[in-house]
């Protein structure tokens, strides 16, 4: 699933492309990826003009001249990308807004896992917890000593931090040295320090190669992914640890698969 770096490097290469212009016609070829599912897509975004473009967690939040906002998040294999009109589209494409400069914004989405969500003027960030790239520590500390799950768990929960999952996650706690299966409360205040500094390090590295690219992801441009070349455990299992060389672990931790180094993340350190 496109996590904070895929989502942002959707968001920044499609912002030249679609801010300013209008939305000339809406085709849309399932009426079940919108939510809620009363409303009426083409004629709230028909001849609306799209005025910004920005991310919150793992959404793409689209505003309108007339003030209103919808996001479109992109679930496990959706593609958000800028074509040509005269591009044939490709199957499992649900949505297609033209724009008046001849281009079209085509959603496509095989698993449809993701879809588009209708705000009006409502917080795009609902109940999702705070950005990872602007939390403070003192507030991750608070989030982390009100939970006794493990701390990967803790980390996919978005309410806590809104846009991390699962590859992130398993980077960041390597980057720190800390086992996913630690209890989030039971960390110190050194450890605490080493994640937050850990999760700022890998998601700016992240944005800068423009996110992993393992199945299904690409930018706006149809451009591919950079980060996976320099995974350190996320689907590493039995290669060796680039640091002590012992072979890399894949558990299953809440139903996700999860990758650590049993030496440089040992539970007991």
């Amino acid at each position: 699933m496109p996590e904070l770096p895929e989502v942002q490097t959707v968001v920044t290469t499609l912002r030249p492309r679609i801010v300013g212009h209008r939305i000339a016609r809406v085709t849309l070829h399932r009426n079940d990826i919108v939510t809620p599912e009363s409303i009426d897509l083409r004629k709230l975004l028909t001849n609306r003009r799209v005025t910004d473009l920005t991310r919150r967690g793992k959404r793409i939040v689209f505003m309108l001249d007339d003030a209103n906002r919808f996001f479109i998040h992109l679930g496990m294999s959706g593609r958000l990308t800028i074509e040509t009109d005269d591009k044939p589209i490709e199957k499992h494409t649900h949505l297609v807004l033209q724009l008046d400069d001849e281009k079209e914004l085509r959603f496509r989405d095989p698993r449809r896992f993701g879809g588009v969500w209708w705000l009006g003027s409502e917080d795009p960030g609902g109940t999702m917890g705070p950005e990872p790239l602007e939390v403070k520590l003192d507030v991750l500390i608070e989030k982390l000593k009100r939970t006794k799950r493990a701390i990967k768990n803790v980390l996919l929960d978005q309410t806590v931090l809104a846009g991390i999952g699962n590859i992130y996650a398993d980077e960041a706690l390597f980057e720190s040295g800390i086992h996913p299966l630690a209890r989030a409360d039971k960390l110190n205040g050194e450890q605490a320090h080493r994640l937050h500094a850990a999760i700022k390090k890998i998601l700016r590295r992240a944005i800068k190669h423009r996110g992993s690219t393992l199945r299904d992801y690409v930018d706006a441009e149809g451009g591919k992914g950079k980060f996976q070349k320099l995974h350190r455990v996320y689907d590493r299992a039995n290669e060796p640890c680039h640091t002590c060389k012992k072979p890399i672990k894949r558990i299953v931790l809440g139903g996700r698969s999860t990758h650590f180094c049993p030496n440089c993340q040992n539970k007991r350190k």
